[in-house]
This record gives structure tokens, C-alpha cells and sequence, in this order.
């Protein structure tokens, strides 16, 4: 029998092994290269903060990632630059030393719009930048990009710079997971195996959905999570159709009622469904649960390295067989998404993609497999999801919190 995949804690200490961030780092920064020297592209430059950090090992939180102010410059054999915000170039400068100093660098494109292209931060941004290309000898090459605001786009087309898609090629070289990232992986489930039993504890009549988001929120920072994406919360006749967020409901006797927990440690994620039944269940609460299970089993008995990502679709349901008119209406409910630092990476797999343009599964990969089932009272339904990783022995589930059988909490 292989070993246990590990969740061995947040520290580090010098009589385990555990994950080893010097070598997550080198590995991180590895494929990104590799990436690039295999494209048409003299550099990357990057705004997706999860492909920043993959690169420079940097992180700023959500209420200053996201605004399109922090870029990173990955140049053919060259170390990578990074422009950041204000106070934390000279913490990266203190605490952050794989990238070399200068190449830390204040940097500010104006918040998504509020400070007017007009003003010149963008042109003399695209300046510096082109004087970077221009001394690594690759300015006649074309600059891959993975995100970028039309402006700054516009700019570097100004300033004569032929810009290519390299988000497809990032996304490719994060699919596959160092032993270090499946750990982090497993550990940051391992936080949510937890927040479901404390979940499943206060899970009675007269709690509101929202309260259960709170605690699941409390917890998981608690735990040491680093980032908190969302928690869905979804109760009685909110459950058919899903409606992919959380309300004040009140919960009440004998509903069905599921969650999905979504957070990250060291910047791992999770995606990870569980459904409950409230002190009770019906026949038609389980017969929906015994459905999708039996979805979720009979796509991972399907996975496995070397095979395409059509033929694991193939075995998930049709949209008309649980109430849908098209895949497109139905993407989301049966599907699976690549995690690591996003949310959804590769591969993806559902009947809208994978037909289309299957790619092959490969040891190393990790996703969300998600299936959904209405119940035949009309307004219930049942949610699972499980966090797969592939390795030479097969698919190994990260997600633990029982799921087999519909539990009922609390029951009368």
C-alpha cells in the first residue's frame, strides 16, 4: 500500500521533512522559464497575481493584487522584476531576497482607471519596461502577456511592441504540482476536513446561513488560513437551483443543505462541497445524494494518468439528465478545475470543453471534481466535490470529511 499523501502542520521543524519553500521556489520559478524558452516570447509580463507570485515568490493580499498595479517582467536569462506597490518594494527588498534587490522596483498604473492614463504613469511604465527588453536583447521579440488593461495594452502597442497571449503558456507550466505544492494542497483541505465537523456540530434549526459563513471564516483563520476566497452556504429551497453564494436564511428541520469552502494556506486553494440533511432526511433527499455520488465515484474510477480529460467528461451526466436545456447551462454543476495557487486551472473538464479539445491527465495534476444532483421534491439537492490529485498509483482524494452517505446532523 503507497503512503499517506502528507498534511504534516504549519511549521517548520528539524525533525520532519516538510515542505521545503527554498525548493518550491526554485521549482516554481523553473517552469516559468522553461515556459518562455520554449515560446515565441523574448519575456513575460505578468499581471495575474497568482502568476506573480509563481514567479517571484511575492505576495500582496486580495485588496491590492487584484487592482492591476503589481506587474512582473520574466525576461530570457534573466532574473525576473517586480513592480510593487509603495512600502513593500523595501519590505521585498528585507525579507524577500531570491530576487536580486534592484530588481525590486516601485511601480503604479493608476487603480484600473482612477488615476487617467492621460496622466503618464502607463507610458513612462511601458518606457521603463522597453529599456528592460531592450538590454536583455530581446525587444524585437514579441512580450507575452497573461492580463492586462486595454490602456496599457494601447501603450505598448504606442511604444512598437508586438504583444502575444501568455497566460496559456503559464497555465500550462503550473499545471503540474511539486511534492511541496501537493502539501500545501493537502494541508489547506486538511483545515477544511475540521470546519465541516464544526459545521456539522452547530448545524440546527434557528442558525442563519450566514453564521455558519461566519464561523467557517473564523476558523479557518484560526488555523492560519492566509486568504478566506469564499464560503457558499445554501439551504432548503434555495438548494434547486444553485444559487452560488449565501443569504440569512434561517435554517429549519429537515432541510438539505450544502457548502462550498474556499480558502487558501501559503496560497493553496480549495474548492471543496459538502451537503448535509438537517436533524432528518427524506427518500427524495437521498436517492438526489446516492446520485451524485455515484457520478462523483464513476468519474474518479475514470482517472487516471494517460488518459483524456473527453473521456473523464464522458462519464459525468448530460445536461438533460438532471433538468438542463445545454452544457452551457449546466457548466459548473458536473465539471472539474485544476487548484494550486488559482482557483480554476488546468485541466478543466466538462462536457462543454473537453469534447472540443481534449488534453491528456498527467501525474502531478491536481483539480476539483464536482457533481450536483436536484431531488425530485423540487427543491432540494445534493452537492459534493472532491479534491483529486493524480499519482503513479492512481487518483488520491485530499478532501476527507465523510461523504459516502448523506449525513444528517444532529439528528432527532
Amino acid at each position: 500500500m503507497s503512503a499517506p499523501l502528507p498534511a504534516p502542520g504549519h511549521m517548520g521543524v528539524d525533525y520532519e521533512e516538510r515542505v521545503d519553500f527554498d525548493r518550491l521556489r526554485r521549482y516554481r520559478l523553473g517552469r516559468a522559464q522553461a515556459a518562455l524558452e520554449g515560446s515565441e516570447c523574448g519575456a513575460f509580463l505578468l499581471f495575474d497575481f497568482y502568476n506573480i507570485r509563481y514567479t517571484t515568490q511575492t505576495w500582496i493580499g486580495g485588496a491590492l493584487g487584484d487592482k492591476m498595479i503589481r506587474y512582473a517582467l520574466l525576461a530570457r536569462g534573466k532574473e525576473p522584476v517586480l513592480w510593487d506597490f509603495g512600502s513593500a518594494v523595501k519590505h521585498h527588498k528585507r525579507y524577500s531576497r531570491w530576487v536580486p534587490e534592484k530588481n525590486y522596483r516601485a511601480g503604479f498604473l493608476g487603480f484600473r482607471g482612477a488615476v487617467a492614463p492621460s496622466v503618464g504613469l502607463m507610458s513612462d511604465a511601458v518606457a521603463e519596461i522597453k529599456s528592460l527588453l531592450v538590454e536583455a536583447g530581446v525587444a524585437d521579440l514579441p512580450v507575452g502577456m497573461d492580463i492586462v488593461e486595454p490602456p496599457f495594452l494601447f501603450e505598448m502597442q504606442r511604444q512598437g511592441l508586438r504583444v502575444v497571449d501568455a497566460q496559456q503558456l503559464m497555465l500550462d507550466a503550473r499545471c503540474i504540482k511539486s511534492q511541496d505544492e501537493i502539501i500545501l494542497l493537502n494541508q489547506a483541505a486538511a483545515m477544511v476536513d475540521g470546519v465541516y465537523q464544526d459545521i456539522v456540530e452547530v448545524l440546527k434549526p434557528g442558525i442563519r446561513e450566514n453564521q455558519i459563513v461566519a464561523l467557517a471564516n473564523q476558523r479557518l483563520y484560526e488555523m492560519g488560513s492566509d486568504q478566506v476566497e469564499a464560503v457558499n452556504a445554501i439551504s432548503g429551497e434555495r438548494c434547486n437551483p444553485h444559487p452560488h453564494n449565501f443569504t440569512d436564511r434561517l435554517i429549519r428541520p429537515g432541510d438539505q443543505a450544502f457548502f462550498d469552502i474556499i480558502h487558501s494556506f501559503n496560497g493553496y486553494r480549495t474548492c471543496y462541497y459538502r451537503t448535509f440533511a438537517v436533524g432528518s432526511s427524506t427518500p427524495a433527499q437521498r436517492d438526489a445524494y446516492a446520485r451524485a455520488r455515484e457520478w462523483m465515484d464513476r468519474g474518479i474510477d475514470g482517472i487516471k494518468a494517460g488518459v483524456g480529460t473527453d473521456e473523464v467528461a464522458a462519464l459525468l451526466p448530460a445536461a438533460e439528465d438532471f433538468g438542463f436545456d445545454s452544457e452551457m447551462e449546466a457548466f459548473g454543476l458536473q465539471f472539474a478545475h485544476g487548484l494550486g495557487l488559482g482557483l480554476h486551472e488546468r485541466p478543466i473538464i466538462s462536457r462543454l470543453n473537453s469534447m472540443k479539445e481534449p488534453v491528456e491527465l498527467q501525474v502531478g495534476m491536481v483539480f476539483a471534481l464536482e457533481t450536483y444532483c436536484p431531488a425530485s421534491d423540487g427543491v432540494s439537492a445534493a452537492r459534493i466535490e472532491e479534491e483529486i490529485v493524480i499519482t503513479e498509483d492512481g487518483p488520491k482524494v485530499l478532501t476527507l470529511f465523510p461523504a459516502q452517505e448523506l449525513v444528517v446532523a444532529n439528528p432527532y
